[in-house]
């Protein structure tokens, strides 16, 4: 079980570190590319939103896994296991957290932005220490949920050659009908979206706190 539960954290670190720098780049270029943007640039804005982040939100992951298996074999070597189910982990999740990225900053006060226009900083100085400061709480809360959805997604992995606790509660406790093993690997899973919660409300809570001084 332990060998599981260490393999499930990495995919889940792994694949949010990869799928972040993706996504993270990805949400700030449509939020400031949008109309009325920074950087306008609405030829651009419509291309990402519909050929990259849609489309790819749209596929369902088990799908994802199927189409993705020539890249994991291509970059791993093998298309199964923990490092392999990294890539369709990464490429799902990025569109969600570029999502979560591009609403957090649309929601930052205008004027906040027009001040910064104002007394001429350049693009990338609103981006760093206007928009991404201002919009942090909504950000940290938003990937939060993203990993809370990864593990859901891990477990979903598991089933099909990913290992880690989704390996554990469905091939080996509840197909091989071991309900014991199943109820562990679960209880595991559930305690691991709760630290992952209790730590994002922790420093969302921090934040705030610090604004209040």
């Amino acid at each position: 079980m332990l060998k599981s539960i260490i393999e499930t954290i990495y995919m889940l670190f792994l694949s949010m570190l990869i799928a972040s720098l993706i996504g993270i780049p990805l949400g700030i270029s449509m939020s400031v590319s949008k109309k009325g943007g920074i950087k306008e640039n609405l030829v651009y804005h419509k291309i990402v939103d519909i050929l990259i982040i849609n489309i790819t939100r749209s596929i369902p992951f088990i799908i994802l896994i199927v189409l993705l298996i020539p890249l994991s074999r291509f970059l791993v070597g093998k298309s199964y296991g923990t490092t392999a189910f990294i890539i369709p982990l990464a490429i799902a999740t990025a569109p969600f957290i570029s999502r979560i990225i591009e609403s957090s900053l649309n929601e930052v006060d205008k004027g906040l932005i027009e001040m910064g226009i104002s007394i001429g900083a350049k693009p990338k100085d609103i981006i760093l220490k206007i928009l991404i400061p201002e919009a942090m709480p909504s950000i940290i809360n938003g990937l939060t949920l993203t990993l809370i959805s990864l593990v859901s997604y891990i477990a979903m992995a598991g089933v099909v050659g990913g290992g880690g606790l989704g390996n554990e509660a469905i091939i080996k406790g509840y197909q091989r009908g071991n309900k014991e093993i199943m109820y562990v690997a679960t209880i595991y899973i559930v305690v691991i979206v709760q630290i992952i919660q209790y730590f994002g409300t922790k420093i969302v809570k921090k934040i705030e706190k610090k604004r209040g001084k």
